[in-house]
């Protein structure tokens, strides 16, 4: 049973596959309903301080160096026209636009990936981890629907 709780916990800090493949592995392992979504809501939260503080220090210093400095380049400048462009359209109500980001379950959008782009963006730290968190546990309830239903998680 622990490896079963292990395993959805490390899918959870996977980037791009996150909670949104972790519940559904947790169903189809059987493993009980409350606890799995705890577990991948936290495993999903972990990196989020991590990703902030250090990534985009990570990118601006590898941007130099051979081999990884194309990569991370296109990644500093991919972040900041999707930031500019974000900005622009959600202008104050820009963590509203992250928190939705992260928490609609699509391939591509997530705490890894909202959590970058806050970075790059320089954002507040706060204001960043709580949009993602709130986030986090809005595609966490999306998930438990879409792979429970709405009358299992209701009736046991």
């Amino acid at each position: 049973m622990l490896m079963k709780y292990l395993i959805v916990f490390f899918v959870s800090m996977v980037p791009l596959i996150e909670l949104r493949g972790a519940i559904p592995i947790a169903v189809g392992m059987g493993l009980p309903k409350l606890t799995s979504f705890i577990i991948a809501i936290i495993a999903n939260m972990l990196p989020v301080p991590i990703i902030y503080l250090f990534a985009r220090g990570v990118l601006v210093w590898g941007k130099n160096k051979p081999y990884i400095g194309p990569f991370f380049t296109w990644c500093l400048q991919k972040g900041k026209k999707a930031g500019k462009k974000l900005k622009a359209k959600a202008g104050r109500g820009l963590y509203w636009a992250l928190f939705l980001f992260v928490g609609i379950p699509l391939p591509g959008t997530g705490a890894w990936t909202g959590t970058l782009a806050a970075s790059i963006l320089k954002l507040d730290f706060k204001k960043t981890v709580i949009a993602v968190m709130c986030g986090v546990l809005f595609a966490g309830c999306i998930m438990m629907i879409a792979s429970f239903g709405v009358f299992d998680l209701l009736l046991g």
